[in-house]
């Protein structure tokens, strides 16, 4: 005897008629969900980068909605039962091609249907075990984390508990002790030093250079000076014999 047909799986369904997309581009999205619990289809829809995926995923939260506000069903006691794209209707147009000819395009639509139901018993079962068990452990951390208040071993030991700025320097490593150097870093920064030091040297030697050059430039000027003062003292006598020449004229006259 065959089994029940997909069109007749009981559950709550919500059907998208006429939309603008081939039923292969839809049936490969659908593929990913079917059977998955409504939590996890949504989160496989949001994640996958197809645009059936966006349309799917508004199906599939209508007919949650349906099941909810209809039907009664809990949202998180919900599974994907049956999902399925038929054709629909082909419009068609046409395109000019060479020699006068003419192609057909096919603009395909399909009609999506998501049909959702209350997962069995055993499933339920296994379900809630699982958030019991997630629920447990998450309380034993959180009791642990609360019995250390996620302060240093210092306080666990009896110790007193630093203050805000202390955990800070040790969350970002301030005041804490420098690194030893070792010998290749210690050979590192002698190098270094030794660099600077011949900078240095050289520096001082032009500085010395520039003041010798500076002194002869002076002891130049000075010679110049002492000799423009003799050319000038030779002229005046000269001028004094002019006078005492014209003075013994006067006489004579």
């Amino acid at each position: 005897m065959p089994g029940v047909k997909t069109n007749e799986r009981p559950g709550t369904r919500a059907v998208l008629r006429h939309y603008k997309m081939s039923a292969t581009k839809a049936r490969q999205v659908l593929d990913l969900i079917r059977g998955k619990e409504v939590d996890r289809a949504e989160e496989l829809l949001r994640t996958t980068p197809r645009e059936a995926a966006r349309v799917i995923s508004k199906v599939l939260a209508s007919a949650v909605a349906n099941a909810h506000n209809n039907d009664g069903l809990e949202p998180d006691e919900l599974y994907v039962a049956a999902c399925y794209a038929d054709e629909g209707t082909t419009m068609k147009r046409w395109r000019p091609r060479a020699r006068g000819r003419a192609t057909r395009i096919r603009k395909r639509t399909c009609h999506i249907t998501v049909i959702v139901a209350r997962l069995p018993e055993d499933r339920l079962e296994r379900r809630r075990s699982r958030q019991a068990a997630a629920a447990a452990s998450r309380s034993r951390r959180v009791a642990a984390s609360r019995r250390s208040g996620g302060a240093p071993e210092a306080e666990v030991a009896g110790e007193e508990r630093p203050n805000r700025a202390t955990r800070r320097n040790r969350l970002f490593g301030r005041g804490q002790p420098a690194p030893e150097v070792g010998d290749g870093e210690a050979a590192g920064e002698a190098e270094d030093v030794a660099e600077a030091g011949e900078a240095e040297d050289v520096a001082e030697a032009g500085e010395a250079e520039d003041v010798a050059e500076a002194g002869e430039a002076e002891d130049g000027g000075a010679a110049g000076e002492a000799e423009d003062e003799g050319a000038a003292g030779e002229a005046e006598p000269t001028g004094s014999a002019a006078d005492t020449a014209a003075g013994q004229d006067e006489e004579k006259g």
